[in-house]
């Protein structure tokens, strides 16, 4: 198998036009076209990861964080993103990174956090802008079924917890093809009428090349009209952090204790307990100020995520309990939700999970 394979599902999870701005998702080094030995998981990509990796005859590192940020002007060993760096090229193991990318489908960090601590009725806290498009093409009547399926097919037609939906209408289109064409209908020189009918399908943004492809491929016509527009709508599963609701309310210091048994944590800092129940609860994996203020604006009595600063806990306005529970302990089972994935497309391959605890953070106690 190789590297590419393994890369091509995982941007099928989680695209990397997902990720924001500042990130660095996607492969930072080795050749995607290159033979796969084995997989290692990893939440960080570290020194200590590749020489596990290298004992375990792994030569794809496939982590939530990058360990490249921004560019590097310098690769002589002077810290620790740099040796990570020397000791993958020197062994030949590609680094893979899927980070604010998985953070932003509902079902990747934070819909596993959601689904440790039993959330059920859950949404995007914060939907992306701009992730959808909408597809207008005309096939000839006797084609319509073909192409409409090869859109699907496709990725399209896609909306909430419906699959193949589209629009169509009849209607003719008219074509006169110069002398050198070859036309489905029709003959070369004299204008042509052909009942049509209009199709229009919605899709994710990241699918349009592989929407395009597929119509191009399936539609009879030599030149083929359409047309891909932006759509204002907001697509509900993507999206930053995730809120949904306990089966039953929770007394505040339950939950607590149900966090710090769950995340097997030493330690949790939280805003001033409210005395009331817990039932709508948002959640945000690694730091997630940021969100404050939507977790309110969603009616959450408690929020959970890390790296809170000092004056962010008062952003909670005494209306809901902010929890910073640490970025590794909040992102720690984005291991297992990687493994399972990749096992579950490669079932006989080898999916390994590290061993290294990467949590930079000690506790005193």
């Amino acid at each position: 198998m190789k590297i590419r394979e393994v890369i091509a599902s995982l941007e099928s999870y989680a695209s990397p036009t997902l990720q924001e701005g500042y990130d660095n998702a996607g492969l930072i080094t080795g050749d995607e076209n290159g033979e796969c030995t084995g997989i290692l998981v990893s939440l960080d990509a570290t020194e200590a990861v590749i020489t596990e990796a290298i004992k375990k005859k792994c030569n794809l590192v496939v982590s939530h964080h990058p360990i490249v940020f921004s560019g590097l002007k310098r690769i002589t060993g002077k810290n620790y993103v740099q040796k990570t760096v020397i000791a993958a090229i020197k062994n030949d193991i590609a680094l893979y990174a899927i980070h604010t990318n998985l953070d932003n489908v509902i079902s990747g960090v934070n819909g596993r956090i959601a689904e440790l601590i039993g959330l059920g009725d859950r949404s995007v806290l914060l939907p992306k802008e701009n992730q959808l498009r909408k597809l207008y093409t005309f096939v000839p009547s006797a084609k319509a079924d073909e192409v409409r399926q090869a859109i699907f097919d496709a990725g399209g037609g896609h909306i909430g917890n419906y699959d193949e939906c589209s629009f169509n209408a009849e209607g003719f289109g008219t074509f006169k093809g110069g002398m050198d064409t070859d036309p489905y209908v029709g003959k070369p020189g004299e204008l042509h009428k052909e009942n049509e009918i209009k199709v229009e399908v919605i899709f994710p943004a990241w699918l349009e090349g592989r929407i395009v492809k597929s119509l191009l491929a399936a539609h009879p016509y030599e030149e083929v009209a359409y047309d891909i527009i932006k759509v204002e709508n907001r697509l509900s599963a993507i999206g930053s952090g995730v809120i949904g609701k306990l089966n039953e309310p929770m007394d505040e210091m339950d939950f607590l204790r149900l966090l710090k048994e769950r995340f097997a944590l030493k330690v949790i800092k939280h805003t001033l307990l409210m005395n009331k129940p817990v039932q709508r609860v948002a959640v945000c994996g690694g730091a997630g100020s940021f969100l404050i203020s939507s977790a309110l604006a969603a009616g959450a009595d408690f929020y959970i995520t890390a790296d809170i600063k000092y004056h962010e806990f008062f952003d909670a306005n005494n209306r809901m309990v902010v929890a910073d529970i640490g970025h590794y302990e909040s992102e720690q089972f984005t291991i297992n939700l990687l493994q399972e994935f990749l096992e579950q497309k490669f079932p006989t391959f080898a999916v390994l999970k590290t061993e290294v605890n990467t949590n930079p953070v000690r506790y005193f106690l």
